[in-house]
C-alpha cells in the first residue's frame, strides 16, 4: 500500500457517491511521501496520511503554542486528557508547537477502514476545535 493506493481509492469515492463524502487528495513528495486529504464541502482542517513500514499514521494540525490563553494552558491539557479515551480512533498529541490529534492504522488496513479513520479524524477536529475554543486566543 502507498498513499498514491489511497488517492485513488478516496478519489474515486468522490465519483462513485457512495459514501457521502466528496474526497480531494494531494500528495506531497519529500524523504517520507505524504497525502493530503480535504472532505470538500465541510469546514475542513486537512489531513495528513504517511505510510512507515509498521503503520499508516494519520494527522490533523489543530493549533499552534502561540494560540493557547497561556493562563488556561494546564486546564486545556487537562481537558484534552479526559477527552482522549472517549474520543473515537483518535489520540492527541504535541508535534513542535503544534497540538494534533492523531490515528495510527495497521500497515495491513483495508482502504475502507483508512477511509474510516480519515472521516472519524475530521470528525473529530471540528468536535476539539469546538470544544477547546475558550482555551484559544
Amino acid at each position: 500500500m502507498n498513499i498514491h493506493t489511497i488517492a485513488t481509492h478516496l478519489n474515486k469515492l468522490a465519483e462513485d457517491a457512495g459514501t457521502g463524502f466528496d474526497f480531494d487528495c494531494t500528495p506531497i513528495n519529500g524523504e517520507i511521501d505524504v497525502l493530503q486529504v480535504e472532505i470538500i464541502g465541510r469546514e475542513e482542517i486537512p489531513i495528513f496520511v504517511s505510510i512507515s513500514d509498521n503503520q499508516i499514521l494519520c494527522i490533523a494540525y489543530l493549533w499552534g503554542e502561540d494560540e493557547v490563553k497561556q493562563d488556561k494552558r494546564m486546564n486545556m491539557m487537562e481537558a484534552m486528557l479526559e477527552m482522549n479515551i472517549p474520543m473515537p480512533l483518535s489520540s492527541f498529541a504535541k508535534v513542535e508547537n503544534k497540538y494534533v490529534v492523531f490515528g495510527a492504522l495497521s500497515i495491513n488496513s483495508s482502504l475502507e477502514d483508512i477511509e474510516l479513520e480519515v472521516v472519524t479524524l475530521s470528525d473529530n477536529s471540528l468536535e476539539v476545535i469546538n470544544e477547546m475554543d475558550s482555551y484559544l486566543n
